[in-house]
């Protein structure tokens, strides 16, 4: 697909109905996610922010918990998306489906792009660096701390309906249409 301002457009309305939160069917609000690695509004420690573009983290994705899930839940989905990356539709760095209903976290190093401590029938899905994995923060050097909003689904499905090697924004799609209930939180990270 050609990079377009329509392309462009289309991706950062998929972003702000993720981010905007699915229609009347999320009443359940006990859906919590949660993470002892990063913290809802602080500042992301270098473990985690990426290693290239002139970053020198360690990339390691943070550890995640969740819990709360609404009675119907047939699997999770996992994204972790900056809105404020200079690309006119914002950056996705890190888009895991298909987790398990009985999932309740993720290691931290969970995220690294072989996938080896992934639960069981989970997939990574292609992220903006252009390959599937956790990819950490990495913003310009001298914009303001950039916004990572960590967003973890409650599906009715078991499994996504999308083909392998699927976009973030098609894979966001078809989270909207399948969302029972959401939580997440925000981290920053500036350079």
């Amino acid at each position: 697909m050609r990079f377009t301002p329509r392309t462009a457009a289309a991706s950062a309305a998929v972003a702000a109905a993720l981010l905007a939160g699915p229609g009347p069917a999320s009443a359940a609000d006990a859906l919590q996610l949660s993470s002892t690695d990063v913290a809802d509004g602080a500042t992301i420690g270098n473990d985690y922010v990426f290693k290239g573009f002139g970053c020198t983290g360690k990339n390691l994705s943070p550890a995640l918990a969740w819990s709360g899930a609404p009675a119907g839940t047939k699997s999770f989905a996992l994204t972790v998306y900056d809105p404020d990356a200079p690309t006119g539709s914002g950056w996705w760095h890190w888009v895991v489906y298909d987790l398990p209903a009985t999932s309740t976290g993720l290691s931290r190093g969970a995220g690294a792009a072989k996938g080896g401590h992934m639960p069981k029938g989970s997939v990574q899905g292609r992220t903006d660096f252009g390959a599937p994995g956790y990819g950490g923060p990495c913003p310009p050097p001298g914009d303001k701390p950039h916004h990572y909003v960590f967003t973890l689904y409650a599906l009715d499905l078991a499994k996504l309906p999308v083909p392998a090697g699927a976009s973030a924004a098609l894979i966001g799609f078809n989270l909207h249409f399948h969302t029972v209930a959401k939580a997440s939180f925000t981290a920053l990270y500036g350079r």
